[in-house]
């Protein structure tokens, strides 16, 4: 977390951001620092310790604190696929309406189940647009690099494009696996190599909570939104 690469990596994320000011610092042993005016730490994977001054300013440090008044926090761009999470999924707060237009949309124009959608926005990025994984993944749906190219995205931060694009690679996932939702969840998380070689879900303990998490979101999301009158397929 000390190198120079994982500090470009935080450096580069507040600067697409939009949703607050958003200082990072490494001083001269190597620790970062980092002074938010909102309380969230773009998604880097790490262990940071959280504290807020009075005037109610977010300060995070990747240093163990010699005085009190942090808490410990771990700050991950996909909280549905840390083994060790201890998030209750079949309890955990929903969110059915941020992105409505732009994930009923991509649900329509590929046949895809806006409640899946919305569970796997929730799984890899908790709705967060400017989430960015330690291996590089982005944006709302965590897509690679290679991934937003292939779909044409310009700006994976942006929503409508990361909505899009993270949709209409579902639908070919599901389409490849004859909706198989949890084949299609993990060859989302693991890879299409990785469902093909183990004939399957991958043993991979994270993509094996992934894939369970999502379930467990998708079915969660149909019924919201079912009694919120909001249609969930196509």
């Amino acid at each position: 977390m000390r190198s120079f690469a994982r500090l470009a990596l935080l450096l580069l994320l507040p600067l697409a951001a939009s949703a607050g000011d958003v200082r990072v610092f490494k001083d001269k042993s190597g620790v970062i620092n980092i002074v938010s005016s909102n309380s969230r730490l773009p998604g880097t994977g790490e262990r940071y310790y959280k504290r807020v001054d009075s005037n109610g300013t977010v300060h995070f440090t990747s240093k163990p604190p010699m005085s009190g008044g942090y808490s410990v926090v771990y700050v991950d761009a996909c909280p549905a696929c840390n083994v060790h999470s201890t998030i209750n999924w079949n309890a955990t707060r929903l969110n059915t309406t941020a992105y409505a237009a732009e994930i009923a949309a991509a649900a329509a124009e590929h046949g895809v189940d806006a409640a899946l959608v919305r569970a796997l926005i929730h799984a890899e990025s908790a709705f967060n647009p400017m989430a960015r994984s330690h291996k590089g993944a982005q944006g709302l749906m965590q897509l690679m690099p290679a991934t937003a190219g292939m779909y044409g995205v310009s700006n994976a931060y942006d929503a409508a494009q990361n909505i899009k694009a993270g949709v209409k690679h579902l639908a070919g996932l599901l389409d490849r696996y004859d909706g198989d939702i949890k084949l299609a969840a993990a060859a989302y998380n693991a890879g299409e190599g990785a469902v093909k070689k183990y004939g399957g879900v991958p043993p991979y303990a994270e993509t094996r909570v992934y894939v369970d998490r999502v379930e467990i979101l998708m079915k969660r999301y149909q019924q919201a939104l079912a009694t919120a009158g909001v249609g969930v397929s196509s």
